[in-house]
């Protein structure tokens, strides 16, 4: 499968594939920015590396939830209007127009301009903070599936993706994050070790961390990443996407 893959920050990624764009968890607020949400403030450290309005047109959009300003912005919200939105069976219920709601394991096709991708939703645990789900993206006649974890933290039910699809790149949201003083601080979202070990459990030939910069939340960086990968001599899978740079991946 051929990949253009533009990360524009945190898990907001544009993906070319089969002839459609493909716009996940739009985050495009300036920064910084604090987002409060009661007993938890999420701060922002730093903007998209593209603007909104810069964007070239967009078919869908991949929501893996709706519910935090670190995956749904303000701005973001503008970009669902008028076209599919893919997203927890929750969250489609909250957003209403065009998004569509995915429980684990259910496959939609999606068509727009006469091409078309399938789409599984795939489970996810975030913790105390909601519903999510990741999407595995199938092209017709090609034998790779792209996989995108959201925001989830490794458990075993991850393991059925790499026995179901054959993943050929995964976008995994990494980063650590741990809230302090809610959730009892434990982790949110995957640090390397986990995505080291769901990268063996997948398969996948190459791994691009997203998820894992411009908020005061995360607690590893690319380094941290790196070397736990290389704890399992996994670091040969890793590739970093360099922000608001296109980057084909086959």
């Amino acid at each position: 499968m051929k990949i253009t893959a533009t990360h524009i920050g945190t898990a907001t990624v544009l993906l070319e594939i089969g002839g459609l764009r493909l716009l996940t968890d739009p985050v495009f607020d300036p920064a910084p920015a604090e987002f409060d949400y009661g007993p938890v403030v999420l701060r922002s450290t730093k903007g998209p590396a593209i603007a909104a309005g810069d964007l070239p047109p967009v078919d869908a959009v991949l929501l893996s939830h709706d519910e935090h300003y670190d995956n749904l912005d303000t701005t973001g919200r503008t970009l669902l209007d008028g076209r599919p939105v893919l997203t927890t069976v929750s969250g489609a219920g909250r957003l209403g127009g065009g998004a569509v709601g995915l429980a684990p394991w259910e496959t939609r096709e999606l068509a727009v301009g006469g091409r078309t991708l399938r789409i599984t939703g795939t489970p996810g645990v975030h913790g105390p903070f909601g519903d999510v789900t990741g999407f595995v993206i199938e092209e017709p006649g090609e034998d790779e599936a792209l996989y995108i974890s959201g925001d989830t933290v490794y458990v075993d039910e991850l393991d059925e993706i790499g026995r179901r699809f054959t993943v050929g790149t995964a976008l995994l949201h990494l980063g650590a994050p741990r809230i302090q003083g809610f959730g009892g601080g434990e982790l949110i979202c995957m640090d390397g070790a986990q995505g080291a070990a769901l990268t063996r459990s997948l398969g996948a030939r190459r791994v691009c961390p997203i998820h894992y910069a411009s908020w005061e939340h995360f607690t590893e960086d690319p380094s941290q990443v790196t070397a736990a990968f290389a704890a399992e001599g996994l670091a040969g899978r890793l590739h970093w996407l360099t922000p608001g740079v296109p980057e084909v991946l086959v």
